[in-house]
């Protein structure tokens, strides 16, 4: 059976992340999560003080991007790929709230998006891969052959962002939660360099009133009716 290239894109804390990685495990297909390698490099940044409260020494950052290496190595326990910064296992640190409050100054930079879109490329050049991001169908693959654009209320993220924080034994405001939200929020969607939109031809996923199996049940019936035309449109005429 043929195989596809699938574009998840959204709001923070809509779950894109969850959605991807289920429907790998179930396509067998690979899963990339292109925030948390923007997370890797802001761990780096926030590690080598490139960054504090949001200013990024540009200068410094400039230096230092060659000596990033972002990639994922696939865990055969839990059956998805984590994320590595120079060879160090940092998926547990890149969810941080740190993080959290200055990834978007640093996934803004022009240099770092054109170095993570080349890698992203490189990992989804033979297809069979689910990728989320905010600009993986409208920029990194915009010949996607299935794009999503997921969206859910701003309380119902606010509150699956905290729960997630909480279970990691961080402890936050809900108010303070739901502002950093509002100003990713603002930040994806308003940077210059490949902002946060809706794909033209992207399918809309709000996700607010269904759980994480009516949705994935959803996608999975989009991709099947996809791979069934394919194939039907690439089957040899047959001969007579």
């Amino acid at each position: 059976m043929s195989k596809i290239t699938v574009a998840i894109d959204g709001y923070s804390s809509c779950g894109k992340s969850t959605l991807a990685k289920a429907l790998a495990q179930k396509l067998n297909y690979n899963y990339i999560d292109t925030g948390a390698m923007y997370r890797a490099v802001t761990i780096y940044c926030l590690r080598n003080n490139i960054i504090k409260d949001s200013v990024v020494d540009l200068p410094k950052l400039m230096d230092s991007l060659k000596d990033i290496d972002v990639s994922f190595v696939y865990n055969t326990t839990t059956k998805t790929s984590e994320v590595f910064l120079n060879g160090e296992h940092v998926e547990r640190e890149i969810r941080s709230m740190e993080v959290a409050n200055n990834v978007s100054a640093v996934s803004s930079i022009k240099a770092v998006r054109e170095k993570m879109v080349l890698l992203q490329r490189e990992m989804g050049k033979n297809k069979g891969v689910i990728m989320d991001g905010r600009d993986i169908g409208s920029h990194v693959f915009p010949y996607a052959e299935l794009k999503i654009f997921m969206t859910a209320d701003t309380a119902v993220r606010t509150q699956r962002r905290l729960d997630e924080l909480t279970s990691k034994g961080e402890r936050h405001s809900f108010e303070d939660v739901r502002r950093n939200l509002e100003k990713r929020d603002h930040d994806d969607t308003t940077r210059k360099e490949n902002p946060l939109v809706q794909a033209e031809d992207a399918i809309i996923l709000d996700n607010t009133d269904i759980n994480r199996e009516e949705q994935l049940n959803f996608v999975l019936k989009l991709i099947n009716d996809l791979l069934l035309t394919k194939d039907e449109f690439n089957k040899p005429a047959a001969r007579h």
